[in-house]
């Protein structure tokens, strides 16, 4: 099982061209790339507060 040829793409792009209809299909496009861009953001966001282990222990 290799890549999917040329042909399965333009059935499975054939149907969800039935399924959505041509009208509906840019702003399906353009909430996926919403959805992937803010995956992408959250994923490269890091929490930089730096953690003193001394101050923490007196507070408990």
């Amino acid at each position: 099982m290799g890549a999917f040829s040329i042909w399965h793409w333009l059935v499975v792009l054939g149907v969800v061209i039935i399924l959505f209809g041509p009208s509906r299909l840019p702003s399906l496009g353009h909430n996926l790339g919403k959805a992937i861009r803010g995956f992408k953001d959250s994923m490269g966001e890091k929490d930089i507060t730096p953690v003193d282990p001394q101050n923490d222990q007196r507070r408990s």
